[in-house]
């Protein structure tokens, strides 16, 4: 098999499986939030699975269509800041994902180990996109429920529970015996939402913001630790900081990728590679001998 036979395998399809985290309201150290991933929560991290297919457009570009479930959550009883803790909020976010990236291949080995057979190659992308996902809320009552946040507009104002996201990040697969695809990928999601965790700004009507007793009594047992409703709705009045309105939610995986290669019959392909695809075989010119 020869390089350019090879590289004729342009479409891959596949699962993905790994860990998610997030940037928002929760997490930190002892101290106030700091920026970008330093303020990141290690023991918040939690799963993420997908299904993806791809489509090489040439040796440098490829776009991918992917479908993700990502697990998301927080909680500020892990938290060492005396603010966030007497805060005392706690959510997890089971999200639905779909995006639709284009890679940029950087770095390509087309022989590892230098075998002459061409069975294995090492490509290494960037990539970035757009994406689209669903985010449902969840706070635990101190009875072990769990129970949908967005209805309760615990701030006192209604949010979306579709948004967008833009995908950036970095990913790298080898190609297995011309037909599978085993590789990692690391993906960081800048959102234009800051309730994936449903905290942003204010605390509304005291604890909760919302007209019904039945509704205010389930905020406060929410946001209770120890079995002590009337910790956080005894400290935190209609007003008072719940959130950071000034910076919006992010998240972020990191996925190990298996897929399955595919022969491709694309028109660049056809082109460039066409003595590799197949060509009609020229008819040998028959001339008797002379003598």
């Amino acid at each position: 098999m020869t390089l350019s036979g090879y590289s004729q395998y342009n479409i891959d399809y596949g699962f993905s499986v790994g860990a998610s985290n997030y940037l928002g309201e929760f997490g930190g150290g002892d101290g106030d939030g700091r920026a970008f991933v330093a303020d990141l929560e290690f023991s918040y991290t939690r799963w993420t699975a997908g299904a993806f297919f791809r489509y090489k457009l040439s040796p440098k570009i490829a776009t991918k269509i992917s479908l993700n479930y990502i697990r998301l959550s927080g909680d500020d009883v892990k938290s060492g800041n005396p603010s966030r803790r007497a805060r005392n909020l706690n959510f997890k976010n089971d999200m639905f994902e779909f995006l639709i990236n284009g890679e940029y291949y950087i770095y390509k080995v087309n022989d590892v180990g230098g075998t002459g057979r061409y069975t294995t190659d090492f490509n290494l992308y960037l990539f970035g996109g757009l994406g689209l996902f669903y985010s449902n809320p969840k706070g635990q009552t101190i009875t072990g429920e769990w129970v949908s946040l967005k209805p309760l507009e615990t701030e006192g104002v209604s949010y979306s529970s579709l948004n967008f996201a833009i995908p950036l990040g970095i990913g790298f697969y080898y190609t297995i015996q011309r037909k599978y695809r085993l590789g990692l990928e690391i993906g960081w999601r800048t959102t234009f939402t800051d309730y994936i965790d449903d905290a942003s700004t204010v605390y509304a009507n005291g604890i909760g913001g919302v007209g019904n007793n039945t509704d205010q009594k389930l905020l406060d047992e929410i946001n209770a630790e120890g079995g002590e409703p009337q910790l956080v709705a005894g400290n935190y009045e209609a007003g008072d900081i719940r959130g950071d309105p000034d910076n919006n939610d992010a998240y972020m995986t990191a996925t190990v990728n298996f897929s399955w290669a595919i022969r491709g019959r694309s028109k660049f392909y056809k082109a460039k590679h066409s003595f590799v695809l197949g060509r009609k075989k020229r008819r040998r010119r028959k001339s008797r001998a002379k003598f």
